[in-house]
């Protein structure tokens, strides 16, 4: 009985453990998706339950961007996804295997994603702004990159070095990343199981070359699928489950594709895609550049600087986990996401978000017919 206690003790230090530190991403090429254009997507999780959008207009010295923020960072700071009028696109996923030092000045990933943004075209430019910056960064992360010409990278950065892993050398024309790094210490780190779960549930996908933004907010980021176990959970009618190795999590914050261009395409066509505060119930809006482009229930217009929809969402997420004392909070009410009714949460959300893509898609060729009549 006490080993079994003992086991359980430190079942959950590591659900604790893991739960702050838990994104997934992936870099999928134009050459792997229906429409043509490169994906970039960040399932996010974070101890910061609210977050926000925001869109900076141009500036002599800096390019026009949008990006997620925390709704704590009231000055938008330290941008942790976003994009900019030239079509380049960034994001992260925190790394653990990497740095070998005792640097104590670190989480600077969301300013140098902010400066990215403000003067980057391309992926080159990131590596070039990698280089010039003063050392130590004050980093341990994996930065994702696609820009207005196909490319795609991942830069495996520590304090001092970078190594870069660039999409066209992928066989399959998909990366991803969790939180470690491939050229970091072995076996060190997080996320190994929700790798596997990534790569089992794109599997088809990149066989038949017909990836979607939807694939990754309806699919990637509302099924609670283990690798491990080789289990998909999320229909099996069971009522509650622990909350452990699957993509989306108690700390998940939002799931963001941010959709590139073909080269023949104007750069500023590229949009992101958002479910913003908790994934499984979130509704997917469609964000683009210029005046408008960020719908207002994405902003921080709240009194307290909050998203309304991410406030919304995070109330529904409650209600998935409604247990606060002990260690109820890392189990999952499963039948409020979905049920045989059809009425959970999850379920209402996704026939819900055909019609916001749908509308997407149509604010999308509205804007390109204008900046081709131009």
């Amino acid at each position: 009985m006490k080993r079994l206690f003992a086991f359980l003790y430190i079942f959950m230090i590591l659900l604790a453990v893991d739960e702050a530190i838990a994104c997934t991403s992936a870099i999928v090429s134009g050459q792997k998706t229906v429409s043509g254009r490169p994906l970039l997507w960040k399932h996010r999780d974070t101890g910061e339950e609210n977050n926000k959008v925001e869109r900076f207009a141009a500036t002599p010295e800096d390019f026009e961007y949008v990006a997620l923020f925390n709704a704590s960072d009231s000055l938008c700071r330290e941008a942790w996804m976003g994009f900019n009028s030239q079509g380049f696109a960034i994001m992260n996923t925190a790394s653990y295997n990497l740095n070998n030092d005792t640097i104590k000045e670190m989480d600077k990933e969301g300013l140098i994603m902010t400066k990215a943004l403000k003067k980057c075209r391309t992926v080159n430019d990131f590596a070039a702004l990698l280089t010039s910056l003063p050392k130590p960064l004050g980093v341990e992360a994996n930065f994702g990159i696609i820009d207005a010409s196909g490319d795609g990278a991942y830069f495996e950065c520590g304090n001092y070095t970078f190594q870069r892993f660039d999409l066209k050398d992928a066989p399959d024309g998909v990366l991803i990343r969790t939180n470690y790094s491939y050229c970091g210490r072995p076996d060190d780190g997080y996320g190994y199981i929700r790798e596997d779960n990534e790569r089992c549930m794109m599997h088809d996908h990149i066989l038949s070359d017909d990836f979607t933004p939807q694939f990754f907010t309806e699919v990637m980021s509302r099924t609670f699928f283990n690798s491990h176990l080789q289990k998909d959970y999320t229909h099996s009618g069971d009522s509650i489950i622990v909350d452990m190795d699957f993509i989306p999590r108690r700390s998940s914050t939002a799931t963001t594709v941010i959709e590139g261009v073909t080269p023949e395409e104007a750069p500023s066509l590229t949009m992101m895609w958002i479910g913003i505060g908790y994934p499984p119930c979130s509704s997917i809006r469609a964000v683009f550049l210029g005046e408008g482009g960020v719908p207002d229930e994405l902003r921080g217009i709240t009194p307290q600087g909050h998203s309304p929809l991410c406030d919304s969402v995070v109330k529904m997420k409650h209600e998935v986990f409604p247990t606060v004392r002990g260690n109820g909070k890392y189990y999952i009410q499963l039948h409020k996401l979905y049920n045989a009714r059809g009425t959970g949460c999850a379920q209402r959300a996704i026939t819900d978000n055909v019609e916001r893509y749908r509308q997407g898609y149509a604010e999308r060729a509205i804007k390109a017919k204008s900046i081709n009549s131009k």
